[in-house]
């Protein structure tokens, strides 16, 4: 029998050694409590927005609120999804409420053929509405934004282009057709669409995406590049770079979680075991990098210079537990103990925010960018949307992950 593990009153308990019952009443009352908390914390936050009819993504550096961009901002959807999750924990309307209305601020992005993180947007907030009320209006919004991404695949490179390089500071890089490793997470919205549409076009473009990507963006050691630039002709690879890393060659913590959580996806929709072998090298790999620190909340960049003096990165940890999670239902191998570690570590007084501060975010310490001098030490959206979401997970895992774990063995 693999062993799992979960939080009970902030030690990690043995599921092989103790009787069912026990362990589901008290470990629903531990994460419980952090996602009744996660409803306070966030209902403060809903306020704020309310009032300033904006999704919040962040604080300045000067602790002011910052809320996403005006014409697309690939964060935009991570408010609303954080308040399908709560919905779905509470089944309180306020929040379906709150996400119908916020994700509309959006809808008409569905369209926008410029940016890659459709899938980020739409399938981190659309997607829970579907999935959790299967309305056909949710579905039409998927179906749009999927069809827009896909106008983003090169057929001789094989993947969805990240990033236009005619404006911003992309355009300063010298890159054609760069493919970043986050680009991995909009690939669930494809996997998704082919199975409630019955369509191939999509799962086709998020495979051939997947199989690119982990040609290319992985080193001999499985850690990840954050930037692969190919030729848009020929499909060849121009160079292998950084924009959020340390250095062309560091391991950009963030960017290994993408990773990780990526293929685990990749491996729910095809059962591929090279997208399980890939994720379980991933998940090894970020595990025993010899830079974790004690509470396994990662400096931003492993390699950073200044480690042990560097920014964590709370929203890699959180991404991180809850890919493990999902990880564990399909693995022979145990990554409930890793997952239920930084859960434990991200719920503690050192990342949790005390109710009423941190600007009504959930948790402290992320790192947006440190090159581009962004979003540094400072809460961000997707950080407190992955731990909710983790939470859900470790909610969830003696009825439907277990369920999981069954038919995947």
């Amino acid at each position: 029998m693999k062993t799992s593990f979960i939080k009970n009153l902030g030690v990690i308990i043995s599921i092989a050694s103790l009787c069912s019952c026990n362990i589901n009443n008290s470990t629903d009352r531990t994460i419980d409590d952090n996602l009744d908390f996660a409803c306070e914390q966030t209902s403060l936050l809903l306020n704020d927005a309310e009032k300033a009819q904006k999704i919040p993504r962040t604080i300045t550096a000067d602790g002011h609120m910052h809320w996403t961009r005006e014409g697309f901002d690939w964060t935009e959807g991570f408010f609303p999804g954080t308040c399908w999750y709560l919905f779905e924990y509470s089944n309180n309307a306020k929040w379906k409420k709150a996400a119908d209305h916020f994700q509309e601020k959006y809808e008409s992005h569905r369209l926008l053929p410029f940016y890659h993180d459709l899938g980020f947007v739409f399938n981190c907030s659309y997607g829970h509405a579907y999935r959790l009320t299967g309305e056909e209006a949710y579905k039409q919004v998927l179906i749009d934004a999927g069809n827009t991404l896909i106008t983003r695949f090169n057929p001789q490179v094989g993947c969805i282009r990240s990033w236009d390089v005619d404006k911003g500071w992309q355009s300063k890089r010298g890159w054609q057709y760069p493919v970043i490793i986050d680009n991995m997470m909009n690939l669930e919205m494809l996997f998704e669409l082919s199975n409630i549409t019955g369509e191939r076009k999509y799962a086709d473009v998020a495979i051939s995406h997947a199989n690119v990507t982990m040609k290319n963006h992985f080193r001999e050691d499985i850690s990840s590049y954050h930037v692969i630039d190919y030729d848009s002709i020929t499909g060849e690879v121009r160079n292998k770079h950084t924009a959020q890393g340390f250095a062309h060659e560091s391991e950009w913590a963030r960017g290994q979680a993408w990773g990780l959580y990526g293929y685990t996806i990749c491996y729910r929709y095809t059962k591929d075991p090279k997208y399980l072998q890939l994720a379980e090298k991933i998940a090894d790999y970020i595990m025993q990098h010899p830079a974790l620190p004690a509470d396994h909340i990662p400096y931003w960049d492993y390699d950073a210079p200044k480690v042990p003096n560097e920014p964590r990165d709370a929203s890699a940890a959180a991404i991180t537990a809850s890919a493990l999670i999902e990880l564990n239902t399909y693995s022979q191998k145990d990554y409930m103990t890793e997952a239920t570690t930084i859960i434990n570590s991200l719920s503690s007084d050192n990342y949790l925010a005390k109710k009423g501060k941190n600007h009504h975010f959930i948790l402290k310490h992320s790192v947006g960018s440190i090159p581009h001098n962004n979003e540094i030490d400072v809460p961000l959206n997707y950080a407190d949307y992955y731990y909710v979401e983790a939470l859900m997970r470790l909610r969830k895992n003696d009825d439907l992950f277990s369920q999981h774990l069954a038919e995947s063995k």
